[in-house]
C-alpha cells in the first residue's frame, strides 16, 4: 500500500537531489537539507518533488508528511522568505538591545548589570527598531530558533511572572 505525496515546484525555483541532499534555489537564495530516512523515497521529477513510502506503518507515514512539509517550507523560503516580529516589553527598566556579530546583547533587563546574550543563527538578519525586533531569513527553522533564543534569554526567573512581564516576545510570524 504505502502513500505518495507530490509537491509542485513553484516557477523560478530549481531543485536538485544528489544522494539524500535536496538543494532548493530560488530568487532569495539557496537551501540545502539532508532528507534521508529509511523506507522513504524522495525523487525530483517533471515539475514536482515526490515523497513516497511502501510501508503502512504509522512511523513512516508520519515521516513522509514531515518531509513533505520540509520541502514546502524550503520552497516558500527561497521564494518569499520568513519574517518574525518581536516586541520588547518592560515596565520599570528600559531594555537596550545591541547586535554584536552573531549575538544579540540585551542590556538593563530588570535592572541587571550583566547583559544577557542570545545567539543569532547564520543566515538570519536582525533589525532592531524602537521596542521592536524583526528577524528575517529564508530558512524557517533558523529564523524560528533565533526568535526562541531571544525569548529564552529574557526569561524571568526567581520572580512572580504575573508581576514581572518584562521580556522580548514573538508577536507575529510571516
Amino acid at each position: 500500500m504505502g502513500i505518495t505525496r507530490q509537491v509542485e515546484i513553484p516557477p523560478g525555483v530549481n531543485v536538485t537531489l544528489e544522494g539524500s541532499m535536496l538543494t532548493v534555489s530560488g530568487p532569495k537564495g539557496t537551501l540545502v537539507r539532508d532528507i534521508r530516512f529509511p523506507q522513504i523515497d524522495v525523487t525530483v521529477g517533471d515539475g514536482e518533488v515526490v515523497v513516497s513510502t511502501a510501508s503502512d506503518k504509522k512511523r513512516f507515514l508520519a515521516m513522509s508528511g514531515t518531509l513533505e512539509a520540509h520541502v514546502k517550507s524550503m520552497f516558500r523560503g527561497v521564494v518569499e522568505g520568513y519574517e518574525y516580529r518581536m516586541k520588547v516589553v518592560y515596565s520599570h527598566f528600559p531594555i537596550q538591545l545591541k547586535q554584536q556579530g552573531d549575538r544579540l546583547e540585551i542590556n538593563n533587563f530588570l535592572g541587571e548589570k550583566q547583559p544577557r546574550l542570545a545567539k543569532i543563527l547564520k543566515g538570519v538578519t536582525v533589525k532592531i527598531g524602537n521596542d521592536e525586533v524583526t528577524l528575517t531569513g529564508i530558512d524557517k527553522e533558523k529564523v524560528g530558533n533565533t526568535a526562541a533564543n531571544i525569548e529564552h534569554a529574557t526569561r524571568v526567573t526567581k520572580r512572580d511572572p504575573r508581576v514581572f512581564q518584562d521580556g522580548v516576545y514573538i508577536t507575529e510570524r510571516a
